[in-house]
């Protein structure tokens, strides 16, 4: 869940107010913003940031305007809570994840998995954070870069320690590896569609295999040629 520090990296956070009444708890507080965050991202997804306008956003949601600017100081607001949402997400769900997994391989698998599976459930925010992610500015910028970080530091250990294992004299560039795996599983908007295509276990498997068939070589023998 987002932290309420990070609520107000652009300035002061709306609370609920009439805390007495059903509608105005912090709980349906949170279910409207979610709400707006979700339309938000489909409309950014599908016209661009600069296209899409809080009036726009509003409309989709069915609130008024100045219900948006209840919950978001700014068009630059409710884009940074959408960047930073995801990329917490996506960092909290693999720390979980990889909780009493020590071997390298098993911890990339289940990284590219946890990877695959969010985005599969959410290709509008993978779109969104990929083509927006120089958008943000000041405060905003810095924390979402340092959760960015982050997940690209936890991601780039596990791949230092697949060559340290499986590969020790490569001269590989472990940056451009990590990038590489970044660059395969980032780019699934543009042709994965979840339910039409394979399974996100299935891709996540298969991307597994191509990312680390090419660090260490093929796992098995070729079959031999036809004669």
């Amino acid at each position: 869940m987002i932290s309420r520090t990070s609520e107000q990296m652009f300035g002061r956070a709306p609370e609920p107010s009439a805390p007495n009444r059903n509608s105005d708890t912090r709980e349906g507080y949170d279910q409207r913003l979610n709400h707006l965050l979700k339309i938000a991202t489909q409309i950014i997804a599908q016209v661009g940031y600069d296209k899409a306008s809080m009036r726009t956003v509003a409309k989709a949601a069915g609130v008024s305007l100045a219900g948006m600017y209840h919950y978001f100081d700014s068009k630059e607001k409710m884009l940074f809570l959408i960047q930073f949402r995801t990329f917490g997400a996506l960092l909290n769900n693999l720390r979980e994840k990889l909780i009493g997994t020590e071997d390298p391989v098993e911890q990339l698998r289940i990284m590219i998995r946890s990877h695959v599976t969010y985005f599969a459930a959410n290709m509008a925010a993978l779109k969104v954070c990929s083509h927006e992610l120089d958008v943000l500015t000041g405060s905003g910028y810095e924390e979402t870069f340092r959760i960015r970080r982050e997940y690209y530091q936890l991601t780039r250990s596990i791949v230092d320690r697949i060559f340290q294992k499986l590969h020790p004299d490569s001269t590989m560039d472990r940056y451009v590896a990590t990038m590489a795996l970044f660059g395969m599983l980032n780019w699934l908007y543009r042709w994965y569609k979840p339910g039409e295509d394979r399974s996100p276990a299935g891709l996540a498997n298969m991307i597994m295999e191509l990312y680390l068939n090419g660090i260490t070589g093929p796992v098995s023998e070729k079959p031999p040629a036809s004669p």
